[in-house]
């Protein structure tokens, strides 16, 4: 599936603020050493940082990366990619830090401009590049999460669409430029035998699980101002519920694509307190620059209603958080059982009928859960799973893929500005009225409320970690 507008121009230089961060240092110079080796990247590479730095740290933080986050590090690479490399140190509230950054791209005048900082500096930056002439004929990337509630989101908007045209946006979510969540998109509309049942007359329900076995990592000042609705459930698993819940498109373009996945989003209901349960670690509020009296969650767990013709009635429950048993997505859509129980063992005592699973991480695999007959006279039988597809070797890595997308201008696997406003407006009541966090222990599941929550359609499917 491509667009079907003229090819745009490429871009002749990525410029990346926050060159010194941990995004950096574990993704994206992991990124730019396979886009080099993979015949990518040949323009300049301007680091952008308040670290006082000279090159020669620049390149020694970009080789360490490599070697400790990267799939090889072959020095042939590294020839290529080092001198690629550029660094210009100085505050994003300085006008003197945008015209180092015009001295340093040189000749180059179609640059992306990657946010790789916080969001709070988000406008700050996309101002001083307006400011400095550098918007002209570039783009700018911009990372999760866009905005922290249905308002600022807007405003993050209006102020971009100052500086930049919409093709010239570019909303990243790494989630999206996963082989195994693309491949929801292709095996939903590649296969025909998927239409007639995907609706709301043989889908019981729909689970989406995303759980981390580790817990905030450092990174307390960030979840603090973040929290698990903001940091997982708006973007990530509402983009996964969109692909699984979305209209054919109407034509052969991600365009269309994109305005289908809004429609859903669209019909989500707003979430109310009840649907959801927000838990915390126990021990999160003892992590460095995290409050003592924290009420910021680290697990959430909810049940989406989507108003459409397809999936009127159909529960969808959605959970992720830190410190759980295993790092593991899945999806898993259960099918109604057969109207008539012509078997006596074809409606399993525990309610779990067929079922269709995608297994997104840490491994790639979809499977289809059948009944079949054991060997004898007798009509008995067993569920078992068959296996559709898995996941292939040396596939680029998300940050890459996502990255050589934006410099070339094919915005596909980016989010869009209605999708996100949104996904927002579905959380926004949840933000403004939230209830208080559950405890749970690390290792588990979640607060015992979470139970609760989907226990009228059998409870969780607890994923295993293996495909």
């Amino acid at each position: 599936m491509s667009d079907s507008t003229a090819t745009p121009m490429a871009s002749d230089a990525l410029v990346v603020f926050g060159v010194s961060g941990d995004l950096a240092y574990k993704k994206i110079f992991p990124a730019l050493y396979g886009m080099c080796r993979d015949g990518e990247l040949d323009v300049p590479v301007i680091g952008v940082a308040s670290s006082p730095w000279d090159i020669e740290q620049l390149r020694g933080r970009a080789k360490e990366s490599i070697a400790n986050h990267g799939a090889d590090s072959d020095p042939r690479i590294l020839e290529r990619l080092l001198p690629l490399l550029r660094y210009v140190s100085g505050d994003y509230n300085d006008p003197a830090t945008f015209a180092a950054i015009r001295q340093a791209l040189g000749d180059a005048r179609r640059p992306a401009h990657y946010l790789a900082i916080p969001p709070t500096l988000f406008p700050t930056v996309i101002k001083g590049l307006g400011a400095e002439g550098l918007a002209t004929q570039a783009r700018v990337i911009v990372e999760k999460p866009f905005g922290r509630d249905l308002a600022s989101a807007r405003e993050l908007n209006r102020i971009a669409r100052e500086v930049f045209p919409d093709d010239a946006i570019f909303r990243i979510d790494h989630f999206l430029g996963k082989e195994a969540i693309m491949n929801i998109l292709y095996f939903r509309f590649a296969n025909s035998f998927l239409e007639p049942i995907w609706n709301r007359n043989h889908v019981a329900s729909v689970q989406i699980t995303l759980a981390e076995q580790f817990g905030v990592q450092g990174r307390g000042a960030f979840y603090e101002s973040a929290g698990c609705l903001r940091d997982v459930i708006q973007n990530h698993l509402f983009q996964i519920v969109a692909l699984l819940a979305m209209e054919p498109p109407a034509y052969r373009g991600f365009e269309a694509v994109h305005s289908e996945k809004a429609s859903v989003l669209r019909a989500m209901r707003q979430l109310q307190p009840d649907d959801l349960v927000r838990g915390q670690y126990a021990g999160y509020r003892d992590e460095a620059q995290v409050a003592k009296d924290s009420d910021v969650e680290t697990y959430c767990a909810l049940r989406l209603q989507i108003d459409s013709w397809r999936w009127a009635g159909v529960p969808w429950y959605l959970r992720s958080g830190k410190l759980l048993p295993q790092t593991v997505s899945e999806v898993r859509v259960q099918l109604k059982p057969p109207p008539q129980k012509l078997f006596a063992d074809s409606a399993p005592a525990d309610g779990s009928s067929n079922y269709l699973r995608f297994h997104l991480a840490p491994c790639s695999s979809i499977a289809l859960a059948a009944r079949v007959k054991r060997a004898g006279k007798e009509f008995t039988g067993e569920q078992r799973e068959l296996l559709v597809i898995e996941e292939e070797a040396n596939i680029d890595s998300p940050y890459q893929r996502l990255l050589a997308d934006a410099m070339s201008g094919a915005g596909a696997l980016f989010a869009h500005e209605a999708s996100i406003e949104a996904a927002w407006a579905i959380v926004q009541p949840v933000l403004d009225h939230p209830h208080p966090v559950r405890p749970y222990e690390p290792g588990s599941w979640g607060p015992p409320e979470a139970d609760a929550l989907i226990a009228a359609d059998g409870g969780w499917h607890n994923p295993q970690a293996a495909c």
